[in-house]
């Protein structure tokens, strides 16, 4: 880049069709790089909040698609091109992840392509290089291998469709060609606003080429562009809040310290660009504190390094301008506006995927002049690959969510939001329980005010009796933290049913959860086994779990405890028996389960078969049952040849329950009694 951005036409050239070749041969190794650096990536699977973009159920109809434009909230964030695209992917590959991850290593191939073509658009030495840096570069990976970043991909490249259209106009002065590039800039705000820094990064190009801006030429063109993206960014911003969560005491800054974020922000993106190692998913939210007089050297420094650029501006416009460039399509994500990645870390990797365009072609520009010749291609290329090296083993993280939150937490121990969500995978794994408990108790220990945390952590607690105590504490501050999430009331409820004397508290909870949402089944279930306390409210009580079931047919605990509601009227324990079978289908690995079942169909005549095989059964799933064993005992006493059997378990319940004395009552009376 040079001081006016403009070259000499009269200077000997290459002829054109040797050119075109030279472009289309550098076009296709940036396409090949790209395609080699991401190849893993294209295995990885749907991570972290994928599902929040991918298509929901509730939008994949025809209808679907109407409401993803006119319905504010009905996706995680208002891009209606994005969602819409997303849409149509969904129609094609469903929810395999490859697709969704070719399209979006395509993107990015396309974008640095179109960067290219930009950068020799405008004169600028080294274009290839450039572009081909942005395709590789690691810091790149996040918004490539994942598949919620589709969003960055799909958006830059109709950014820089836009951009190259509007330098066509900005020579021709066609209307045609003015009204192409606005519309490719409107649908890219429609897939990220943050592409709504066009038209003032325009102006920053164009007063780089020039040397002044002009009001009339420049600046009124693009003033409804500026227009549309101040309004877009609003609306979006307002869609932050509003539906995406980002409000709140975890969002509140003063002035002072947004600039102080933005301020250090500034310096880490850019020092990410330099020194690409050891790159991370989450990286630690450090304090901020504008009241230190060491929060302010990051935003001085910066403030400092632009007053040196403007003051060789006669020497070259290119630093300012890429620094401008740079800040200013950063700016969206530096603070100043509340997002809610800003929950868990100030900065992100694929926030600065369009910012990096700008240092990228310096960094192109400088490369080709200082290694010039053939051992600087060796050197050009062996960056490359190093790049490309270093993304190709980036893509890892990315791959599932257990190696994005494991690989997370070892460059990022602090990371709570990643302690939790391993949490939530490990808890679902066979011997994952005390594993997911430390993880939640990690998440707590970083981040003490984390609700769901509490709850999580609660609920394993909760299956443990002796830790009941532990369980209810979790529980009561999960409640304090977020008063307004109705299965918080809910778990504490159900967790009070099994305290003496706290049914009436249990009541309480299970009633306010209920009246926050009424259609959580598990709170209808824990307010009727509260309600076992008051015998006079019975009739409420079988209400409350009918109610559940008809909410969740599938929720096997209702299943069980109305059978043990209707188990204790001898009247209905057919209508009892019916409960446990269907609890027994949705839960066959629980053997209390069965052996309830049993019970219920032991004490039919022409049933007793079916009751010895569910008592075999709860045996089976747990050997030192003495009820278990003891029933099943009973129950073959009573069938012809059986004898030996039925003194097999009855000893066997002895043998658990010494201190019973009617088991031995029950062998004496067997070994006596004829044969």
């Amino acid at each position: 880049m040079d001081a006016g951005g403009t070259h000499d036409a009269s200077m000997a050239g290459p002829t054109p069709a040797a050119s075109w070749r030279r472009d289309r041969g550098a076009e296709l190794l940036v396409v090949v790089a790209t395609a080699l650096a991401y190849l893993p990536s294209l295995s990885g699977r749907f991570i972290w909040n994928d599902g929040d973009y991918v298509t929901a159920p509730g939008l994949r109809p025809l209808a679907g698609l109407a409401r993803i434009w006119t319905q504010p909230g009905a996706t995680q964030q208002y891009y209606p091109l994005l969602h819409s695209l997303f849409w149509v992917e969904h129609r094609l590959w469903g929810d395999h992840p490859l697709g969704y991850h070719l399209l979006n290593v395509a993107l990015h191939a396309g974008a640095a392509v179109l960067f290219g073509l930009m950068l020799r658009r405008l004169a600028v030495p080294g274009p290839w290089l450039g572009a081909l840096l942005f395709a590789v570069h690691p810091v790149h990976v996040e918004s490539v291998a994942w598949i919620t970043e589709q969003k960055n991909t799909l958006s830059l490249v109709l950014y820089l469709g836009a951009a190259l259209l509007y330098l066509d106009f900005d020579a021709s002065r066609r209307p045609r060609t003015y009204a192409g590039a606005f519309t490719l800039f409107v649908l890219a705000l429609l897939a990220k606003t943050v592409t709504a820094t066009l038209p003032a990064a325009l102006l920053v190009v164009l007063w780089w080429r020039r040397g002044r801006i002009r009001g009339r030429a420049d600046v009124l063109p693009l003033l409804p562009w500026l227009v549309v993206g101040a309004a877009a960014g609003v609306f979006s911003s307002w869609v932050e809040r509003g539906y995406g969560g980002a409000d709140g005491t975890d969002f509140s800054l003063s002035w002072a310290g947004r600039l102080v974020v933005a301020g250090r922000a500034l310096w880490f993106y850019a020092g990410q660009l330099v020194w690409p190692f050891r790159l991370n998913f989450i990286y630690p939210r450090w304090p901020v504190n504008p009241a230190a007089a060491t929060s302010w050297i990051a935003p001085l420094a910066a403030v400092a390094l632009a007053a040196a650029l403007w003051s060789v501006r006669r020497w070259s416009r290119a630093p300012l301008a890429v620094l401008l460039l740079f800040a200013g399509s950063l700016f969206p994500v530096l603070g100043f506006v509340n997002l809610y990645g800003s929950l868990y870390s100030w900065v992100w990797d694929h926030w600065q995927y369009l910012a990096d365009l700008a240092p990228l072609a310096l960094a192109g520009a400088l490369l080709v002049r200082l290694w010039a010749g053939p051992a600087g291609r060796v050197a050009l290329g062996a960056l490359a690959v190093l790049l490309g090296a270093l993304s190709w083993a980036h893509c890892a993280m990315f791959h599932d969510d257990q190696a994005l939150y494991r690989a997370t937490l070892a460059r990022n121990p602090g990371a709570w939001m990643a302690h939790y969500n391993l949490g939530l995978l490990l808890q679902d794994l066979p011997g994952g329980r005390a594993a997911a408990m430390e993880e939640f108790e990690a998440a707590l220990a970083a981040k003490p005010d984390h609700a769901n945390a509490h709850t999580a952590l609660g609920v394993l607690l909760a299956q443990n009796p002796s830790r009941l105590s532990e369980a209810i504490a979790h529980f009561r501050t999960a409640v304090r933290l977020a008063p307004a999430v109705a299965r918080n009331h809910s778990n504490l409820g159900s967790a009070l049913v099994q305290v003496p004397g706290a049914q009436a508290e249990a009541l309480a909870e299970c009633a306010e959860a209920l009246r926050l949402d009424p259609g959580i089944a598990e709170a209808h279930d824990s307010y009727a086994n509260a309600l076992a306390a008051f015998p006079a409210r019975r009739a409420e009580r079988l209400a409350e779990y009918e109610a559940a079931l008809r909410l969740d047919p599938d929720l096997a605990l209702a299943h069980y405890n109305l059978g043990i509601a209707l188990a204790e009227d001898p009247t209905q324990r057919s209508a009892a028996a019916a409960q446990f079978a269907a609890a027994a289908k949705l839960r066959p690995a629980d053997p209390d389960v069965h052996y309830n079942l049993g019970l219920m169909l032991v004490a039919d005549p022409d049933r007793q078969a079916e009751a010895i095989a569910e008592f075999e059964t709860a045996i089976t799933l747990n050997p030192n049952s003495f009820s278990a064993h003891y029933c099943l005992g009973l129950a073959l006493a009573k069938q012809a040849g059986r004898r030996s059997d039925a003194l097999a378990q009855l000893e066997e319940a002895a043998r658990l329950r010494p201190d019973l004395g009617e088991v031995q009552t029950e062998i004496r009376r067997l070994r006596e009694s004829p044969p």
